[in-house]
């Protein structure tokens, strides 16, 4: 391999610096598996049909399948593992869980960002508003009524006082 075909990528994981040396055709989710050892987004589909590999960049979620991870220099990386905040889950981890939503748990990380980043958008998404979101993500298993049970609390949970992020102070901290 031609040391062309590879460089160093700066970004921040999970609230912390990272670094990682990467082809320029890796996608971010091989760099998180191979450098990180973080298997919470699972490539399924690897054509960013499924939402397994969900991760957010900047906020924004993305197919880990088919993000460049050279996209990803300089910018921020959340993954499902990123959420808790020392062994704290998320409120929407909880809710999930309380909610029973998810049977084999596959493609639960990518549910639980993606409605991370429908909260940050509309913190009181109805169902239909929840379905429509969360359409691109896809469950075998068929728990989308516990799911969007989860979002709902997840987004009371959020409205009385939880915090959004795990880490609030981390964020005023930059």
């Amino acid at each position: 391999m031609s040391t062309t075909n590879r460089r160093n990528i700066q970004f921040k994981l999970n609230g912390r610096a990272a670094s990682a040396d990467i082809a320029v055709y890796e996608t971010v989710i091989e760099v998180l598996q191979r450098e990180f050892g973080l298997f919470g987004a699972r490539e399924s589909c690897a054509q960013g049909l499924c939402g397994c590999c969900t991760v957010l960049v900047d906020g924004l979620a993305v197919s880990g399948c088919l993000y460049l991870a050279a996209f990803a220099d300089g910018a921020e990386v959340q993954t499902v593992e990123g959420l808790a905040d020392e062994g704290v889950l998320h409120p929407i981890q909880k809710c999930f869980i309380a909610k029973d939503a998810f049977q084999c748990g596959f493609c639960t990380p990518g549910f639980i960002l993606m409605t991370k980043e429908l909260l940050e958008r509309n913190p009181d998404p109805n169902a239909d508003e929840i379905r429509h979101y969360l359409s691109g993500n896809l469950c075998r298993c068929g728990t989308y009524p516990d799911i969007v049970e989860a979002v709902k609390a997840a987004a009371g949970e959020i409205a009385h006082g939880a915090p959004l992020r795990a880490n609030p102070s981390a964020d005023s901290a930059q």
